[in-house]
């Protein structure tokens, strides 16, 4: 496709790539350090593409990994094209790159290429790593188990008379993480010389800059303290990857680490940091898709860099081909919970001066960033490393503050889980917030949707979970964190915005263990907690009395480890059936404590458990709550079925 051809291009076309284009240059001539630089020029492209037609993703970090990533492939991995079982492994450890190796192995045709139209569709490419796509090797995303999953396979490897050389990508971010430290020290006693780490090292982690959140000092330093044989160099430069990892290949005995020094964004001027960090700091590409007009830019830049790679190599014009990007869904009035939870903590900072806001590299995604400009002596960025920020929560309570720690919600409860159960165990009070709760979004996959936290925080001594639904709620919610209570909290936050077709009463405030009818109902209750799981519950109830004659009523409860008796016997006690909502795993949610407690008070009223049984799908909305059945045709269908079953 020619320029002039480009210009007509609509608005909503993507370019890509083929497969035959990249075939037709690794069986050509060239030698090895233009084929790689080709081949990054197209693998570039196809990730702006991927990542644009899915709508999400990472590009920064992809662009900074995509020469490694190149020159790995096709230079030093063996045995991959002729299937050899004993071939080189490779890995990210950080995951969130994985649209670069989704193209690098789909132009390498080890993955089929109609894959790429495909990231983050069910059936399709999950978000992040996952052992089910080929030449994946292990599940990442959740940052730091690179190195320890690699210990793993170089020990079960040489159990089975193998030694077969495994490398692994690390972000510096990722380095904040305790694992990747606490993984460094044995695999040079256990002389695990199969073992090559590569740094990322593109100097900007998910918000801003490495250096002012949590700096690494001198790494080459930090990782031969341990015993591991160190190189640095250029991670754009073919020609220094190669001699490097050519150096530390020829040491035996010990496990190597090449630190290898990138750009984030790099190929697209404009994504480059720091030409990307925003007015705020902020980079502005860690995540996220590029609108029409950043896509056409970017899309520009990295197709001249490849016609010029094409030139300076002496080949022939590049091939691209089309496909039209999936329409963006229409804005509707919708709840933003995260939003008005951070405007309600600054409200509340300014009459309070104790309260202190701690982030684990999420000001933005968190609702920080209003707190952060306004009380910044009371603003503790901790960087990727939740439990420190969790201890160091729990130390400021005990000298008298109100310490709020932030993080996603898949890792506020499952990485400090047990420094949250040693804040506990000090009778402080500590208010923890995790942001992107549930099943939604799906695109990133299973290990950023936090559908086990409820299970894992419940039953930790005087800590209360509550979900709000609804802006109102949310505030409120916050005020009786702050003011309602002695015990410390969980918020759980869903973060994407979703329109609500109730509204809670103007005067709405929490009352402890008590919910809400947001739709009357005489026949059965539907019952459970978060914007899009009750509002689908509330439309399902909709269709059920019109299409099936059954009244059903809706019940906000936010409370998701308490209940009151006194309201649990009046609200669900005259039900001929009450259905539990979970988003969640149906095993350790709410809808357990439901059930528990009406069989405590004696209610004979039937219960069924609607939520999460499987391992939770990546794809579109739409498309993850069909799979597992919790939109409204689910729910309808979940509750006819069990009414005349």
């Amino acid at each position: 496709m020619g320029e002039s051809q480009l210009e007509q291009v609509g608005s909503d076309e993507l370019f890509y790539v083929p497969r035959t284009a990249f075939q037709a240059l690794l069986e050509g001539e060239l030698e090895a350090q233009p084929r790689a630089a080709v081949f990054a020029a197209y693998t570039r492209i196809n990730v702006l593409y991927t990542i644009a037609r899915a709508w999400s993703g990472h590009l920064g970090t992809c662009f900074s990994a995509t020469d490694i990533m190149t020159w790995l492939f096709l230079q030093k991995i063996q045995g991959l094209a002729q299937g050899d079982e004993r071939c080189d492994l490779f890995f990210s450890s950080k995951g969130h790159d994985a649209p670069a190796l989704y193209a690098v192995l789909t132009g390498l045709g080890l993955l089929d290429f109609e894959l790429l139209h495909a990231l983050r569709r069910v059936d399709g490419l999950a978000g992040h790593p996952h052992v089910e796509t080929p030449y994946v090797q292990a599940n990442t995303g959740s940052l730091g188990m690179g190195i320890s999953k690699a210990k793993g396979i170089a020990t079960a490897n040489r159990l089975h008379g193998q030694r077969r050389r495994i490398f692994v990508l690390t972000g510096d971010g990722e380095l904040q993480e305790g694992q990747i430290w606490e993984s460094l020290g044995s695999a040079v006693t256990r002389g695990l010389d199969e073992i090559t780490v590569i740094v990322d090292h593109n100097k900007i982690q998910s918000d801003t800059w490495v250096e002012e959140v949590g700096p690494l000092g001198d790494l080459e330093a930090k990782f031969a303290s341990f015993g591991w044989r160190v190189a640095r160099c250029d991670g754009h430069d073919f020609a220094a990857l190669d001699a490097a990892l050519e150096k530390l290949d020829a040491i035996p005995g010990v496990p190597k680490v090449l630190i290898a020094d990138t750009v984030k964004g790099k190929g697209v001027s404009f994504m480059e940091g720091p030409a990307a960090l925003a007015a705020d700091s902020l980079y502005l590409f860690h995540s996220g898709a590029p609108n029409e007009e950043t896509y056409a830019a970017g899309a520009a830049e990295l197709i001249a860099a490849a016609r010029e790679r094409l030139s300076e190599a002496g080949l022939g014009e590049l091939v691209l081909e089309t496909a039209r990007r999936p329409a963006r869904k229409p804005v509707l009035d919708v709840e933003r919970l995260v939003h008005a939870y951070g405007t309600a903590l600054v409200e509340h900072a300014q009459r309070n001066p104790a309260i202190v806001a701690l982030d684990a590299d999420l000001v933005k995604d968190c609702g920080l960033l209003e707190f952060r400009d306004r009380f910044p002596d009371r603003f503790v960025e901790c960087g990727i490393a939740e439990q420190d920020m969790v201890s160091q929560a729990g130390a400021m309570a005990r000298q008298g503050m109100v310490p709020i720690a932030h993080s996603f919600a898949c890792f506020l409860s499952a990485r400090p889980n047990e420094q949250i159960y040693n804040n506990a165990s000090e009778g402080t009070k500590v208010i923890y917030v995790g942001s992107l709760a549930g099943l939604l979004p799906g695109g990133p996959g299973h290990s950023h949707q936090a559908v086990r936290d409820i299970s894992a925080l419940a039953a930790i001594p005087n800590l209360i979970l509550i979900e709000p639904c609804t802006e109102a709620e949310t505030a409120a919610t916050l005020t009786y964190c702050l003011e309602g209570t002695s015990q410390s909290s969980y918020i759980r936050l869903v973060s994407l915005g979703w329109p609500v077709p109730f509204a809670l009463p103007a005067d709405y405030a929490l009352q402890h263990g008590i919910g809400t009818t947001v739709r009357p109902g005489q026949d059965i209750a539907l019952i459970g907690a978060g914007p899009w799981l009750l509002s689908n519950a509330y439309h399902a109830a909709e269709e059920l009395e019109a299409e099936h004659g059954v009244s059903a009523r809706v019940i906000d409860l936010p409370w998701l480890n308490r209940v009151d008796d006194a309201w649990l016997r009046e609200a669900l006690g005259d039900m001929r059936r009450v259905f539990t909502l979970d988003n969640h795993y149906v095993d350790g949610g709410q809808g357990q404590m439901l059930a528990s407690r009406l069989a405590q008070l004696g209610l004979a009223v039937p219960v069924t458990a609607i939520g999460i049984h499987e391992l939770p799908v990546c794809g579109t909305n739409d498309e993850v709550l069909a799979h597992h059945q919790l939109d409204v045709a689910g729910l309808v269908s979940a509750v006819t079925g069990a009414l005349t079953s």
